[in-house]
């Protein structure tokens, strides 16, 4: 597996199938087979997308370990900027569809509607991590200080769950928002369960 993973293709293969959902909703659009509500199933499909590849990226860690498949991590920074990608998409397709692109109503609408907020806010955080995942970036501010700017990828997660709790709760429909909760909340449990083992391995090797 690794040695595909280090093919030269396995970056655009990627890239490709990355941009699948984005095809497949214009081409929705186009033809007009998003269902009766097209703006509303371009603001939720490119929500679901953000959780989805939140939950990739989020995953490439636990399966480079467990499987030994060295070379997927990769894959990690893509998918974590097609996770911005498909963020800024998600807020535009509110601003546009829902807001008609009114700057004045979406700077009133996001304070006065929680999950509008949260998802905003979530967003917010993304933008440092996609504007710092570059090489440059990763030598100007040193290791140590961009492994803990990243870090903030678990406030998206939990701000993520969160807005779509509250968007899903008008409707009392919680079945999707558990799914997603229970991956993320896996990999985060995952994180925390790994750092106090390997504190616990210091302190008594100490």
């Amino acid at each position: 597996m690794n040695r595909w993973l280090l093919h030269p293709a396995s970056k655009p293969l990627l890239f490709l199938l990355a941009l699948g959902p984005l095809a497949w909703l214009v081409a929705g659009a186009v033809n007009n087979t998003l269902g009766a509500n097209p703006a509303e199933a371009l603001i939720r499909s490119t929500g679901d997308w953000v959780l989805r590849f939140l939950c990739l990226t989020l995953a490439i860690t636990p399966l480079r370990q467990w499987t030994g498949w060295t070379a997927l991590v990769r894959l990690r920074r893509m998918l974590g900027l097609f996770t911005f990608f498909y963020g800024v998409l998600h807020f535009l397709c509110y601003a546009w569809l829902d807001m008609g692109l009114d700057v004045g109503d979406i700077v009133r609408d996001i304070p006065k509607r929680p999950f509008v907020l949260v998802g905003t806010a979530a967003l917010l955080l993304m933008l440092p991590l996609a504007a710092t995942s570059f090489d440059r970036a990763i030598r100007a501010l040193g290791g140590a200080r961009w492994r803990a700017l990243h870090k903030s990828v678990y406030a998206v997660a939990v701000l993520g769950i969160l807005h779509f709790f509250w968007m899903r709760s008008g409707k009392n429909d919680f079945a999707e928002v558990a799914v997603y909760a229970a991956v993320l909340g896996g990999l985060l449990g995952w994180r925390v369960w790994k750092k106090f083992r390997a504190r616990a391995s210091t302190q008594v090797s100490a």
